[in-house]
């Protein structure tokens, strides 16, 4: 049986007959919530009867869901092979943030991330990462507010290391007959991985582009990140400062900040430095704390000092809070606990 969602709409098209049935079918699905071809009452029965047989239209099952103080809500949801992708729904009172994953696991090793611990066990298919986004959408939003979320590939695993299975599931999500989620409500988040980049940057259609940095010196980034050592820093902002930006959009960068390794002023004026002349703000990530990490997170004080250099300089940066801690959901955190 053939997965819906693995499909983008002109695929569906060139399938079935006559072509226009796959705008029906997409809009039953995505913008009516329909999970069975019965209510599709705009197609012919008989039609309908063919589709089941051949169509799974159905959202696959959440083995668990894990609800935080802070009403951050981490799904872990159940696929066909009985592996699990992670989900995160961040509510806010002017928007809500859905974080998707790309991969079972990570194969980019970064020394802050639990995920990265797992390795990387295999990639996600289009409709895996799409499904992700409309589990959390029905369980979290009313009807009213369905429309009223970004979506940010920052889940497990590196999106350009899976990139025509992520650029694919982008699309769908995109398509004015589905979710239509414009490209300025999706970000993807890259830890660096330079060929991915440049092939993003001639996409016709491109999503938010964030980068994980975490160290503004090769010697810091060698040691956290070990991508570093093949495509080094200077090659990753060279292919930064060339990525096509829209009127007013920035590229951000996400630096965790580590206890005595990445959190001196010193790290924040070399930071300063690599980032002169570049669109771009900071999102300042001090260290969701693990036990499985030897790392440990800054004081609010040195954290208030590393983003008032930052400012100093006239570089806009911003203190992501910490969301969903209790229940493993925070940045860096996601490594299919209690499966």
């Amino acid at each position: 049986m053939r997965v819906f969602f693995d499909y983008e709409r002109h695929e569906l098209a060139e399938i079935l007959s006559p072509p226009f049935r796959a705008t029906q079918i997409y809009k039953s699905v995505y913008q009516r919530w329909f999970d069975s071809f019965e209510l599709m009452t705009d197609l012919p029965k008989a039609f309908r009867a063919s589709l089941a047989e051949e169509w799974n239209i159905h959202l696959p099952a959440v083995h668990r869901r894990f609800d935080s103080v802070d009403g951050t809500r981490r799904y872990l949801v159940r696929l066909d092979d009985g592996e699990f992708a992670e989900t995160v729904f961040i509510p806010e009172e002017s928007r809500n943030t859905i974080c998707i994953s790309s991969q079972i696991g990570c194969a980019l090793d970064c020394k802050f991330c639990l995920t990265g611990q797992i390795g990387l066990i295999r990639h996600l298919r289009p409709g895996e990462i799409v499904t992700q986004v409309l589990v959390a959408q029905r369980d979290n939003l009313s009807w009213e507010m369905r429309d009223s979320f970004n979506i940010v590939l920052m889940g497990m695993g590196e999106p350009l290391h899976n990139y025509d299975n992520v650029m694919k599931a982008i699309r769908i999500l995109h398509d004015e007959h589905g979710l239509n989620i414009s490209m300025s409500r999706i970000t993807l988040s890259t830890a660096g991985l330079l060929p991915g980049i440049e092939r993003l940057a001639d996409e016709p259609m491109i999503p938010n582009l964030a980068i994980s940095l975490t160290g503004a010196t090769n010697e810091k980034r060698n040691e956290l990140m070990p991508i570093n050592r093949k495509y080094p820093i200077e090659q990753l902002l060279d292919t930064v400062r060339r990525f096509p930006l829209k009127h007013r959009q920035r590229v951000t960068f996400e630096y965790v900040l580590l206890k005595g390794v990445t959190d001196s002023t010193d790290d924040a004026l070399n930071l300063v430095k690599l980032l002169k002349g570049l669109r771009a703000k900071v999102n300042l990530i001090p260290l969701n704390e693990a036990d499985e990490l030897s790392y440990r997170r800054p004081p609010d004080a040195a954290v208030e000092r590393f983003q008032q250099v930052l400012a100093d300089h006239n570089i806009s940066a911003f203190v992501r809070k910490n969301r969903g801690n209790d229940i493993s959901a925070a940045c860096g955190q996601l490594a299919k606990m209690g499966s």
